[in-house]
């Protein structure tokens, strides 16, 4: 039996309606996921921008650049609670209790930011330095009144330069707390310029001795170099090849500003508000919500489950009735498993069909073969009794002869039942094939007087069978050709082996079978005219017998014919010495 394509079988019907059910699942289960995390991300974000979080953190970063502990943070931790209304805490890096704008040192689950001045987280910070350092971290660079004074004066005179060049200028504050000169449209030779005429180019002395201590720092750090760092954290000199300068001093700037910077601490700005609870809870509306997903899918998963279900359910049921109430073919309608088994179905129906439709046959063949005999035996008796007939020695001889075919009837059916079930029992042995078809013929020639019987063998070969089986074999097919070969013609026994296989062949000079018939002349009580008699056409088991002891040697047997040529009937069996 060929298998069932994949994409027409049960499995594939199965697997796509999984499928199916779980991609409703996955794609309910991707919807909940993506509400839920849209309005956490939309509160964060409403909590984030609008309770001053970047202020909280500008303002304790500004504390920490300008203080060298956090002693004395209390006071703006408290303020700025009051003014967000969002209390704050802060903690060492190991989690330890610094302050708090409550008396409480309970905080929260997530912490907000680390607070260093010195490394700016800048997704909060609002005006984040390109290195990471605040700008309110002075520390050595701190000025003088004095010098304050005279760096903004003449930083104010290179703006002027600027402006009066025409070109947009303004001043900010670097690391240090030095003003600085900048420009969005002037070249960096045009601010060098203004800068070199104006004297704001010049440090002081207390940003010289910084500066000159940042320098040692770096070169330390370039490890084989050369460098001088100036104003605004450039550098001149060499570097040594493949080495970060700009890394260096911004390392250096931080080793030397840490002393003047509070530690590195941890903020905590907590929320009553916010969400910090799993993002599915059990209030009202989101157990609505799952509920309604939840039973969206299971019908979803129900209705494509009855439709398949259905679908496949229905020629089960049709084949179950057919097979309560015997009926016939049913419609093929499809080509997966299920119409398989109905097509296997519809064979079996047919096959029972003929099984009983030769069975009826069979048992009217048997009354009919049986009854006969039985018919004259009864009516000579009749007629011995009646004393119309002389119960003379002549009709003993006519009662025996239909016992005799009554015997052989019976004795043929027995065959074909041990046949049927396997009980045909043999007894081979070495055989000589030769001497056999010269018993087998000669007892048919003390029978047969207006026949001729003559032996073609080929050799002599030895072969395992059994004698007995054997010539009841070939006596039915030497009976069948001499009783369908006309007064006078000759039939024909021979052997021959053929590679493996000895072939023992007989050859009748009759009518012979037309192709129409041919497939059934092994068939039970089948006669090639059906108005013979069991006198003149046999029981018609003969050729079924044949064919079941050729199978039970492990051979076949076969027949060929042309109408008014004659038959062939051909016994193939093993050649086993």
């Amino acid at each position: 039996m060929t298998r069932v394509p994949l994409h027409r079988s049960l499995v594939a019907r199965l697997l796509a309606l999984s499928l199916v059910v779980m991609l409703c699942a996955v794609t309910a289960t991707a919807w909940l996921a993506a509400q839920s995390t849209t309005r956490a991300i939309v509160q964060a974000q409403n909590h984030g921008s609008s309770s001053g979080e970047e202020m909280i953190y500008d303002e304790v970063i500004a504390y920490a650049a300008t203080h060298t502990d956090w002693s004395g943070v209390r006071p703006l931790l408290a303020d700025l609670a009051a003014r967000t209304s969002r209390p704050v805490s802060l903690s060492d890096p190991g989690g330890g209790f610094l302050a708090g704008s409550e008396t409480s040192t309970a905080r929260p689950a997530r912490r907000s930011a680390l607070v260093d001045p010195l490394h700016l987280e800048g997704y909060l910070s609002p005006e984040p330095a390109g290195r990471g350092i605040d700008w309110r971290a002075v520390g050595p660079y701190r000025l003088t009144e004095a010098e304050l004074a005279t760096v903004s004066e003449r930083v104010l005179a290179a703006e002027s330069c600027l402006l009066d060049k025409g070109l947009d200028a303004w001043v900010s504050r670097e690391t240090g707390g030095r003003p600085t000169l900048n420009s969005d449209g002037a070249s960096d030779a045009q601010l060098a310029g203004c800068a070199r005429e104006s004297g704001a180019d010049v440090p002081t002395a207390t940003e010289q001795r910084a500066l000159a201590e940042l320098t040692a720092l770096t070169n330390a750090c370039l490890g084989d170099g050369a460098v001088t760092v100036r104003l605004g954290f450039t550098w001149t000199g060499r570097a040594p090849a493949g080495s970060d300068t700009r890394a260096c001093i911004d390392d250096a700037l931080r080793m030397q500003l840490r002393p003047y910077v509070a530690p590195r601490a941890i903020l905590y700005i907590h929320d009553a508000a916010a969400v910090t609870g799993p993002v599915f809870d059990l209030s009202r509306a989101s157990t609505m919500r799952i509920a309604g997903v939840s039973a969206l899918v299971l019908a979803v998963a129900v209705a494509i489950t009855l439709v398949v279900g259905v679908r496949m359910s229905r020629p089960l049921r049709a084949l179950t009735r057919a097979a309560e109430q015997g009926a016939a073919r049913l419609p093929i309608r499809g080509r997966d498993e299920i119409g398989r088994l109905t097509a296997a179905f519809n064979d079996l129906t047919e096959r029972r069909e003929a099984g009983e439709r030769q069975r009826q046959a069979m048992v009217n063949d048997i009354a009919h073969e049986l009854g006969t005999p039985l018919t004259n035996i009864r009516a000579w008796l009749q007629a011995a009794r009646d004393g119309v007939a002389d119960p003379g020695p002549e009709l003993l001889d006519l009662l025996t002869d239909e016992a005799d075919v009554l015997q052989h009837i019976i004795d043929d059916l027995r065959d074909l039942a041990a046949a049927d079930a396997g009980r045909l029992r043999l007894h081979p042995e070495l055989v000589y094939v030769n001497e056999l078809l010269d018993q087998v013929a000669a007892v048919h020639r003390s029978r047969t007087a207006d026949v001729t019987i003559v032996t073609e063998p080929a050799g002599d070969p030895e072969v395992m069978l059994d004698p007995l089986r054997m010539r009841q074999a070939v006596g039915n097919l030497l009976s069948n050709a001499v009783r369908h070969s006309p007064p006078g013609a000759t039939v024909t026994v021979r052997s021959r082996l053929d590679g493996d296989d000895l072939v023992i062949e007989v050859v009748d000079a009759g009518d012979g079978i037309s192709e129409d018939d041919l497939p059934h002349v092994f068939t039970r009580f089948w006669r090639v005219d059906r108005s013979r008699s069991r006198h003149t056409g046999g029981s018609g088991l003969g050729l079924a017998i044949v064919r079941d002891l050729a199978g039970a040697h492990g051979g076949t047997v076969t027949a060929t014919s042309r109408a008014g040529h004659g038959s062939t009937f051909a016994i193939r069996l093993p050649a086993r010495a």
